[in-house]
Order: C-alpha cells, then structure tokens, then sequence
C-alpha cells in the first residue's frame, strides 16, 4: 500500500506539515495551491526537503473554474494554466488535479467541455503532464463522477484521467459500483474521507465536516474495494477538510491520519479476502483486567475503596503503587506518576494473546509504554492512546500473574464485582482521534451517539464496546466551552442496595440526590412506597426499559475521578442515560464554591 495526505489537512505552515508527513510514515503528500503560495519557500526548496524527507510529491491540487466557459475566459483560463504548469515543473511532480467548474460554467453542452478538456490536456502533455479531472458534489455542470469518467472517455488524451474523491460520491448518494467499469490506467489518482451522515448543504459539509476513515458514516471499505478492483494501483491519499484538525498539533494529526489508511486498508482487504494490506487482526478481550488512578496523594482513595467494600492486597514489591480488589474488579492506585490531581490514566485488558494485540498497535502507529520492571515481574506489554491514557495487554490468569507481585495486604473482600464499564472524557479536539484509536488499536465497536444535557450544554457520549460488551467504554465528547467531564470507573455488584448500606454503615457519602429526581421517578416508574423509599434513603438511581432495570449510585470525585455502582437487573443494557443530566449537576454544584 502506497500513502499520501493532501497538506490542507493538517495545521500550520507548509514546511511543518511535510516534517509531520515523513514523521507519520507517509509515502507521499498532495500540495495544496494556497499552502505553497503562502510559504516563504520557493518550489525548489520544497521539492529538495521532500527528496529529504523521503516523500514524493503526488499532486498539485487543485485547478479551479476551468471548462465550459466562453472563448475569452478559456484563453485567460490556459494562460493560468500554464502559469501553474510552471510550478509543478519546479515542484517536481506531474500530476494536476482539475475541479470540475463551480462558479464561471456558463454551459454543459458535451462539445464544449470536451474540447475544454482536451486544450487543457495538450497544453499539459507539452510538458510531460498529467491532468486528474474530478466531479465535485457541487459542480454547476459536472456533479457526478460517472459524467466526469464520460467526458475524459470523450476527450481521448492519454495524459487525461479521473480523480475518484470518497466524499464527492458518498454524499450525493451516488452507487460507486460503475467505477469498476472505469479503466484502472484512467483512474489518475483517489482521495479518501469520511463524514458523519448529516442533512446540510453539501459544500460546508464538505468544507468543515469531513473526517479520517473509520470516524464518520460512510461505506469506505466498500468504496476502496470497487476502486482496487478496477484495477487502481496508486496511492491511497487523504483529503480531509475539517476545522479541528486544522487547528490540532500537527505532528500528533499526521499520525492519527496514517493510522486511519492503515485501519481501513486492513478492513478491505478482510472484507475481500485479500492478503496484501492485511495487520494482525484484533484479539478478542476477555475481561477488563484493572483500572489505573494515578496521582501524587492517593489516600481518599484508600479509604473509599475500604468503605465500598474492596479488599487491600498490598503495595507493589518495587513500585509505590497499590492494589484493591473486590471479585474481578481490580483498582491500582500509582503514586510513582506525579499527576497534581487524581486521573484515571490506564486500563487492562486480558486477551489470549498479548504479544499479537501489542504488534496490532505497533502495526497502526500506536505508542509503546514502558514501564521499569525488575527480574521476576510480569511485563506488561502497553501502548499510549494519543491523550496519554495507556492500555495494558495482559494473556496470564490475573491471579497467576501481576497480581502476586502486591504483597502485605488481605485476601478477602466483602465486595463482589467486575469492572461493568470505564468512562473516559475528551476535550472537542480529541474526541474523533480517540474513537479511532479505540476502534482500530483496541478493536472495539462503535454503537449510535447519544447526546446528554449537561449544566454547560450537551454532552456527546459514544459508547464503544466488543460485540459481547466484555469491555464497555463510554467515551464523552465535552461542550467546547465547558470542562472536560471527571472520568469514573463502573463496578458491577448483584444488589447495589446491599453495597450502599454497607458503604453507609462505613461513613461513606454518596453523591447527593436533588428530592426533585425522586418526584420524577414517581411519576416515570410505578414503585411501590418502599423501593422508591430506598432509593432516597441511599441517594440511588434507578432506570427501566423493556428489557430490565438498572440500579446505579456515585461516589464523591476525588481529583479528576470517581466510581460508580451499578446493578443490572434482566437484560438491562444502558447506562442509565436519563439521570446522566442529575449526575452531572450535582457534581457541578459540589465543585462550585458556595458564594
């Protein structure tokens, strides 16, 4: 597999972009016009430090507003071409991407625009160029790649092809099956992107909501499998416009868009049954294996564990951290990560084989952790998630690995439980980047949004999870004006009551319950006088859908982070998403200084 990225991708000036495309293992990169043309280097130096970086030039993108205009606009329009023809030869590259017209079209008529494409297509193979004519979704004439394919078919010059964009086909509908009726020589060049589905115009869809392969709605593994099998043999590029990725960290963007070709030139060659493009495929969790919280002074959290009913099992033999335990539900309090405040920073997984998931990581650019490890300690093999939260593979019965390395502390616990799911936050920026993490490196699945009101506007929650909801991981996307909601772990216990009266019993105080929430499940639910009686003796929350219910309860934050009880009656499968709204406006009441 060949790689490009066009530069309007990224953020930054020109020069940072390509540093930032040979750092993410790109083979080759499209140049944006605009991004050339506001940099202070010349097109000479440009061609010399990607001949340094090792990146070829692919394309120069793109000619606008050329075809189908009267006779004094084309002479104006080849003028401009061959002005262009001049840089790409500075450039070093051979390829021209050539827009359909949007704006100064004043005709369709088939002689026309052919003969338009034909002047443009000898002009250009004068100097040895080629020309990629591609449909845009809003051309006022050309709209439809089949039409564009049409015409090129028409114009006959062997310098003349089309450029197959995802976007510009997937948005309008259009089947993309009759692109393998187009001759593989004649498909110059392809870009790929992803968009949520969305009912908007579609050149601000275009322009600002575009995403990396694996993030948005469309069918792209479908789509690049009629492309390779008309007999494509170019690079796979990317061309995404979206307004965060032009102003996130450059470097850390090129990554997240190498992994995303990587993802789904996996994903097609799997669904064709392909050998080449292939990476070791995901391995299936079994459990999640333990929660990490990190921090300087990790003491509140001892004393909470110990009222909720955890086991200690002792400090680490060579580490200061500690291990709680309560059934399969294992808690590592680290205190040799010198975090100011509490955080959840990193989550277990037990697999069959740990070796394979941590080269499945290494394979689509995932970060290697390491951790100081002293002879007879398990190594645990990890990768960071690019905001820095790690995932450890671990293929070894907890209790004949890891966990013996704890000593000094009890073996049993008057809890019960399992990790039921890991709540983790973004900010705005990041969000899309880790949902494609978690997807392609972890190998969990999208399930539908959800968006939740919070007290600063609405939270977006994307759950991700195996097929068998082994690992649940509810990933929240904040408001771009308001905090990044706390991050929490879930346990799953068979009688959330029991668990709170005893916890009560140990003096710990659950996240209060307004009166008003319980007047509410009154009139939403009918409980008898008893059931609702606990539930606000306890400060507990409760749901009910066709399937079953749920009965849930909070713990005060600590930091960054706190817990959460959950009881799943039936076949409850929520996460009891309409008192999300309660939770979040207590807990920003308890954090707002009384006036």
């Amino acid at each position: 597999m060949s790689t490009s990225v066009a530069t309007v991708c990224l953020s930054g000036g020109l020069v940072e972009k390509l540093h930032a495309c040979a750092a993410a293992g790109f083979d080759g990169v499209e140049i944006m016009d605009a991004d050339l043309v506001a940099a202070p280097e010349s097109p000479e130096e440009i061609r010399a430090l990607c001949a340094r970086l090792g990146l070829r030039i692919d394309m120069f993108q793109p000619f606008r507003d050329f075809e189908g205009v009267d006779e004094a606009a084309l002479a104006a329009n080849l003028r401009r071409a061959a002005a262009k023809f001049d840089v790409m030869e500075r450039l070093g590259t051979d390829l021209m991407l050539l827009c359909s017209n949007v704006a100064t079209a004043t005709t369709g008529d088939d002689d026309t625009l052919v003969a338009h494409l034909r002047a443009i297509a000898d002009l250009a193979a004068e100097r040895g160029i080629r020309i990629a004519y591609e449909a845009l979704a809003w051309g006022a004439y050309v709209d439809d790649y089949r039409e564009a394919w049409r015409l090129v078919e028409l114009a006959d010059r062997d310098n003349l092809g089309v450029c197959l964009d995802s976007f510009h086909i997937l948005s309008r509908g259009f089947d993309p099956e009759a692109i393998e009726r187009i001759p593989g020589e004649k498909i110059f060049f392809l870009q790929l992107a992803d968009a949520p589905a969305l009912e908007m115009d579609v050149l601000q869809w275009s322009r600002h909501h575009r995403l990396f392969p694996g993030e948005g709605d469309f069918d792209l593994t479908g789509f690049l499998g009629h492309v390779l099998r008309a007999g494509y043999a170019g690079p796979l590029s990317l061309e995404v416009f979206n307004d965060t990725f032009r102003q996130t960290d450059v470097v850390r963007t090129a990554a997240h868009a190498r992994r995303s070709l990587t993802w789904l030139a996996d994903r097609t060659a799997a669904e064709n049954g392909w050998d080449a493009d292939r990476i070791i495929a995901p391995q299936p969790a079994r459990e999640v294996d333990f929660v990490e919280i990190a921090g300087a002074n990790l003491h509140e959290f001892d004393q909470m564990l110990g009222q909720l009913g955890f086991a200690f099992r002792g400090g680490h033999r060579s580490k200061p951290v500690r291990l709680w335990t309560a059934g399969s539900a294992r808690v590592i309090l680290n205190e040799q990560l010198r975090h100011e405040s509490p955080r959840l920073t990193g989550i277990g997984v037990a697999v069959g084989d740990a070796a394979a998931a941590a080269e499945r990581a290494a394979q689509l650019g995932a970060a290697p952790v390491y951790r100081r490890t002293y002879r007879g300690e398990v190594e645990l093999r990890a990768v960071a998630s690019p905001d820095g939260t790690e995932v450890y593979w671990n293929d070894r019965p907890a209790e004949d690995s890891w966990v013996r390395e704890f000593i000094g502390g009890a073996h049993e616990a008057s809890l019960s439980g399992a990790i039921d799911h890991v709540n983790v936050s973004y900010p705005w920026e990041e969000f899309d980047e880790a949902v494609l993490f978690m997807s392609s490196v972890v190998g969990l699945e999208a399930e539908s949004a959800a968006d939740v009101p919070g007290p600063r506007g609405l939270v977006r929650s994307q759950v991700m999870t195996t097929p068998d909801a082994v690992i649940r991981l509810p990933m929240n996307l904040a408001p771009p004006t308001a905090p990044v909601p706390d991050r929490h772990a879930a346990v799953r216990v068979d009688d959330a009551v029991a668990v709170a009266r005893a916890a009560r019993a140990r003096g710990l105080r659950f996240l209060p319950v307004p009166a008003n929430y319980y007047d509410d499940v009154a009139a939403r639910f009918s409980l008898d006088a008893d059931t609702l009686g606990t539930l606000r003796e306890l400060d507990l929350l409760y749901d009910r859908d066709a399937d079953g219910e749920f009965v849930h309860f909070y713990t005060p934050t600590i930091g960054g982070v706190f817990l959460e009880i959950v009881e799943r009656r039936g076949n409850y499968d929520g996460y009891g998403a309409p008192n999300a709204p309660v939770r979040l406006s207590a807990q920003r009441q308890l954090a707002t200084p009384t006036p």
